[in-house]
């Protein structure tokens, strides 16, 4: 195996598949496959490869640094004392490689309970009941995701080639998580928070108003791209990486979401329909900020209130709530469940068939554009909804 000087300019130059060892950190080196180029570092008599992360997610420096930490590091057996800590380093090589969100939302939870209190432990010293010991207290739903995240964690760690431990003290337990919430908005609610949307304007009201009219998530919509748009057609495909349940999603708009997107303001820097403040690359953050001012908005009282009539609020709502009521007033209007679901872009059953209201493994593959006629009708049906209840 060829040994070379690795620097930024030459990872960046090696095209021939191999493995290639750094002359400064020797043991350490790159992978270069057809399709990637993997970190690895070889360790212990046995020469155990670890892989560390993938260029050009993790850098050449990174990696080095990585690799001396594994190298310094007591190899790893059955009777290894490796610690938490030591693990949780290597795991976050893992963790690069997934969704900014899955990432952010592993390392808190870690971050915040676990590493406190176990980081100079040795993992086989961690107990069920010192688990249990630190979730116990926590509300019920954080608690439930505090242990989901740990368990992976652990079974990460019994994984070869790692064998970290022989057995998660975790594995077999049943996590409950917090009642799925059933808030719907009733019509006023809905057409209160449409008007305070469109007080509030661009970029959160913009998105809001999207919201109720498409049903799609927050992320979904902020992360808007104009390539993604198809105006002709009037459809907006969302790509797979975007989508929660990893799959590509194209839904039919109508003439509502048309007079939205033909006001959204056009950068040049950027085809980011709600591109952050901070950073035309990247899409609209702060939403707790935008979320208490179109409350704010929202509890106001209409010009012509009568200050004799007590003026409604509007009970806690969150803007997923409104997926959830975009749902339920397809569902009031007829719409068949299996165009509800093809809507949300929600996983299908794989059996039972179209006159049950799901549709087969095949079908979500072949019959794709089968669905838009009927999605469109769908669009148009709540779209004149929303004109009555708007025009009252």
């Amino acid at each position: 195996m060829p040994t070379v000087h690795l620097t930024d300019i030459v990872v960046s130059r090696l095209k021939a598949p191999g493995t290639y060892f750094d002359e400064t950190t020797p043991a350490f080196g790159i992978r270069v496959g057809k399709n990637r180029k993997t970190w690895i570092v070889m360790r212990g008599a046995i020469r155990q490869r670890i892989r560390i992360g993938h260029y050009p997610g993790m850098t050449l420096a990174d990696a080095r640094k990585q690799a001396r930490i594994l190298l310094t590091e007591e190899p790893l057996d059955r009777n290894s004392r490796t610690t938490f800590s030591a693990a949780y380093t290597t795991y976050k090589t893992v963790l690069d490689g997934k969704k900014a969100r899955t990432k952010y939302d592993y390392e808190r939870i870690l971050d915040k309970y676990f590493e406190p209190e176990f980081g100079k432990k040795p993992l086989t010293k961690i107990t069920y009941e010192g688990v249990i010991a630190i979730t116990d207290p926590l509300p019920r739903s954080e608690q439930a995701h505090a242990l989901a995240v740990l368990r992976t964690f652990l079974r990460w760690c019994v994984r070869p080639p790692r064998r970290y431990i022989k057995h998660s003290p975790l594995e077999g337990i049943t996590i409950t998580m917090g009642k799925p919430r059933k808030r719907v908005l009733k019509d006023d609610e809905l057409v209160t928070v449409w008007n305070s949307a469109k007080k509030q304007g661009y970029p959160h009201g913009d998105i809001v108003q999207l919201l109720i009219l498409t049903g799609q998530r927050k992320t979904e919509i902020a992360n808007l791209r104009q390539p993604w748009i198809n105006e002709k057609d009037r459809t907006i495909t969302l790509p797979d990486w975007i989508c929660k349940n990893g799959q590509e999603h194209t839904f039919p708009y109508g003439d509502r979401v048309a007079a939205i997107l033909e006001t959204i303001p056009r950068r040049n820097s950027t085809d980011l329909l709600f591109p952050s403040y901070v950073a035309d690359d990247r899409p609209i953050s702060g939403w707790s900020k935008y979320k208490k001012r179109l409350d704010d908005l929202s509890q106001e009282p209409p010009v012509n209130w009568d200050s004799t009539v007590l003026y409604p609020k509007i009970p806690a709502w969150r803007l997923h709530d409104l997926r959830r009521t975009f749902g339920t007033k397809l569902a009031e209007l007829k719409v068949t469940p299996h165009v509800v679901e093809r809507m949300l872009n929600h996983s299908m059953g794989s059996i039972t068939n179209k006159t049950d209201g799901l549709v087969s493994e095949v079908a979500k593959v072949y019959n794709l554009a089968a669905y838009l006629p009927e999605m469109r009708d769908a669009v148009a049906k709540w779209e004149d909804r929303l004109d009555t209840l708007l025009a009252r």
